[in-house]
């Protein structure tokens, strides 16, 4: 895991009478190397903490391309594993930022297939190898983890920069010399900057600027964009082909996909469970291997606590080592606890899990001062806003394993996106009926399915009121042609696509702390619009004709959010601010593709109240999982499960990610297997006048406000006060207002860090 900087000239290309190989050999410009060589390793200075072991930069003869690597050593710790890497000939330069799992596997191909001479034993070497093989794109689709990459064929004089199949990992690209600091004009002179970070393009003379537009319409978190004009995102699955004449070619290489929604699924529930079993057993097995220990991030729920009883079985029961511990050594688990007054607080079922398996657990406790003190730090490591205070829990655990000796842990990120863990997902799987589970009780008419699917979206608009998000997500239609232009209004977009993404489309700033000049350009329906058109034609052709709406629903958040926001702000790059590497067993795309292809209703389980239990249709209580008939999911004095008077809630007849719960069960405890989805999330409400009030009373002055320029100083204003509860019950906090706040305050802090120039609103 490691930090990268590259500087490419555009124009590269070669006389017509010398060759690309030869023309290496005829530039002596000390002065031009030096100068860059210092400009990179500048860079790289910017992204330490990526890489605090080593560093590492290579100049090729011409001076036109410059890569820079800051290294952090999890594989291979001697100075072999040290970039930028060189193939065997001498020809293919690389840096390398990540984890390439199965390596020795694919080592030991390379070797045996094309007599490939390994210099050390690091994973990255292996991507070399790989493309000294098969070439750009094939080498990635052999590449197991999650990478980002920029590769120099001197050979042929192209540059080759990639990114993993989710976005794991970052990599950022811009153009020198055109507005915004961005551009695609090949003219001479011009450079192609690549970095893990954009603070890294800062010492290469990178201007920051504001893309107003992107911010308003919610485009930055889609595809390629970002908050700053010209500066793209290499997106997932995709890689870059940049020609020595300055062309730049787009390609993706994988994309997610999911079965034609009318075919029946001839696999049983036992056959799909434990294919979904072993998967997950071996994407863990492969991301133990380390030379450094290794360590899990547990918390309460369902998706790290299988990630730790899977490796206390592999451990203790097939000898697996954690890295370079003993297989006798302890597993070392850490949590976040963020105190029983604040609630959201899910350190004692942590602890429980802990104690169960055995292993070590390790806590750091946030207060609220801690959440005001480390901030500004988040949102400068992050490079980009988030209307929560997650980011800043995930910042501060990620210390903690760091200064106990550990630089790798894994986590539960990804599962709820691969397994619909998310309660919004509910909604779209009752749009449609599941064609492929013919003989589930749900469906064997409309009648009953429609009527759970009114009672979630009910249900969802009410929790993400209380949750104060509400303001932040596009609305679901209800049958009226709103004012400001909604979703329904569209009558195209609901024909061409027939689902919501709006339900998991979560936004980075609500219409109301925009300056009003932007308000009617940011309506629901250009959002909406703006989503729908980030994705592919065959994407959109899926969505309307061959995908369940679940799966359509899925592919939606996982374009956006997943690598946008959720594996940026409580993943690498919080991590990796502190030099932890941070690896998600549930995004191995073995096991992903695997999951991906399974049917709708075995991720959103439904089972019927036990009254209708004994006439379902030949459906067993093994089948849904239950022991004798019984289910903690029915007691009506649950207050997960009922709404304050005893009746159940639809959502108590579900069990999400129930694939998952069922492969997981032998490694949890039965306290796990039963509990809900308890989504990761820290505190909404903070009191008046407390540390958090304070510090955002410091950032959201109107000069700072106004400084950004785009945003509105009264609505921001009125917000500072709403958004904290009084002293007394009849004061109680906006949520959405403390968002709003949280956002502002993040665009304050991007300003001053990255000098950003103020926008001027007309």
């Amino acid at each position: 895991m490691c930090g990268i900087s590259v500087v490419v000239k555009l124009n590269r290309a070669a006389p017509n009478n010398v060759a690309a190989g030869e023309i290496a050999q005829s530039s002596t410009d000390s002065a031009a190397k030096l100068e860059l060589e210092k400009r990179l390793y500048a860079s790289l200075e910017q992204i330490a903490h990526r890489g605090p072991d080593a560093q590492g930069v290579w100049i090729d003869p011409t001076n036109k391309v410059g890569l820079g690597h800051c290294r952090l050593s999890i594989n291979d710790l001697t100075p072999d594993g040290i970039q930028p890497l060189h193939d065997d000939s001498g020809h293919i330069h690389a840096v390398i930022n990540g984890e390439i799992y199965d390596s020795a596997r694919l080592r030991d191909d390379c070797v045996r297939e094309c007599g490939y001479q390994f210099r050390g034993h690091s994973d990255s070497e292996v991507a070399v190898a790989l493309y000294r093989r098969y070439g750009a794109p094939e080498f990635l689709r052999h590449m197991r983890g999650e990478f980002s990459l920029v590769l120099y064929d001197d050979r042929t004089g192209e540059v080759v920069a990639a990114k993993d199949r989710f976005g794991i990992k970052p990599l950022f690209w811009t153009i020198s010399g055109a507005e915004g600091g961005g551009g695609n004009d090949p003219a001479a002179g011009q450079e192609l900057w690549f970095a893990a970070e954009m603070k890294a393009f800062l010492p290469l003379g990178w201007k920051a600027e504001w893309d107003v537009e992107a911010i308003a319409l919610e485009t930055w978190s889609l595809g390629s964009n970002t908050v700053f004009k010209g500066v793209k995102r290499v997106e997932p699955g995709y890689y870059m082909m940049v020609s020595p004449d300055g062309r730049i070619k787009h390609e993706q290489y994988w994309e997610f996909d999911y079965p034609d929604k009318k075919q029946v699924e001839t696999r049983s529930l036992e056959e799909m469970v434990q294919q979904v079993r072993e998967k997950t057993i071996e994407a863990v097995r492969l991301r133990l291997v380390a030379d450094v220990p290794v360590g899990i991030y547990l918390s309460g729920g369902l998706d790290s606590s299988a990630v730790a009883g899977i490796t206390k079985h592999l451990v203790e029961e097939q000898g697996q080592s954690m890295g370079s511990q003993k297989p006798t050594d302890r597993i070392a688990c850490f949590c976040v606890k963020f105190g029983t007054d604040m609630g959201f607080d899910e350190s004692e079922i942590a602890q429980r899990t802990a104690d169960h398996l055995g292993v070590q657990m390790h806590t750091i406790d946030m207060t609220e001062a801690d959440f005001a003190r480390d901030f500004e730090d988040t949102v400068w490591h992050n490079e980009q806003v988030t209307c929560d205070l997650n980011t800043v829990g995930k910042w501060a655990l990620s210390k903690l394993p760091r200064d106990l000796g550990f630089k790798v842990i894994l986590s539960g990120e990804g599962a709820d996106e691969v397994f619909a863990g998310y309660h919004w997902f509910l909604g779209d799987f009752l749009l449609e009926a599941d064609h492929s589970q013919p003989h589930d009780p749900l469906q064997q008419g409309p009648e009953l399915r429609e009527a759970l699917h009114e009672q979630v979206r009910n249900h969802v608009r009410n929790k993400d009121q209380n949750l104060g998000t509400s303001n932040m997500i596009l609305k679901a239609p209800d049958g009226q042609d709103g004012e400001n232009g909604d979703a329904k209004a569209d009558g195209e977009q609901q024909e061409e696509e027939g689902f919501t993404p709006y339900l998991v489309s979560f936004g980075m700033s609500d219409i109301d702390m925009l300056h009003p000049s932007l308000r009617p350009l940011c309506t629901e329906r250009a959002r909406l619009r703006a989503i729908v058109d980030s994705w592919s034609a065959e994407a959109r052709a899926n969505i309307r004709d061959r995908w369940h709406p679940l799966h359509s629903s899925l592919y939606s958040w996982n374009k956006k959010q997943l690598p946008a926001m959720i594996l940026t702000v409580v993943g690498d790059r919080c991590e990796m601010a502190h030099s932890i590497e941070g690896r998600p067993p549930f995004l191995d795309h073995h096991l992903v593709e695997l999951v991906n292809g399974m049917p709708p209703s075995v991720k959103e389980r439904y089972q019927p109240p036990p009254e209708q239990n004994s006439s379902s249709n030949g459906n067993t209580d093994v089948e849904f999982g239950l022991q004798s008939g019984k289910s903690a999911w029915w007691r009506s004095d649950d207050e997960e499960n009922n709404n304050g008077n005893g009746n159940l809630t639809v959502f108590s007849q579900f069990w999400e990610k129930w694939i998952l719960r069922e492969a997981a069960r032998p490694f949890i405890t039965d306290e796990l297997y039963r509990r809900r989805k308890h989504p990761y999330t820290a505190p909404v409400t903070w009191p008046r006048d407390g540390p958090l009030q304070q510090m955002l009373r410091r950032l959201l002055t109107k000069g700072n406000v106004d400084a950004v320029g785009f945003l509105d100083w009264p609505a921001i204003a009125q917000s500072l006060e709403t958004g904290f509860a009084g002293k007394g019950q009849e004061e109680k906090s906006d949520p959405t207002a403390l968002r709003r706040c949280l956002i502002a305050a993040g665009y304050v802090v991007m300003a001053q860090r990255f000098h950003v120039a103020t926008v001027v609103m007309e």
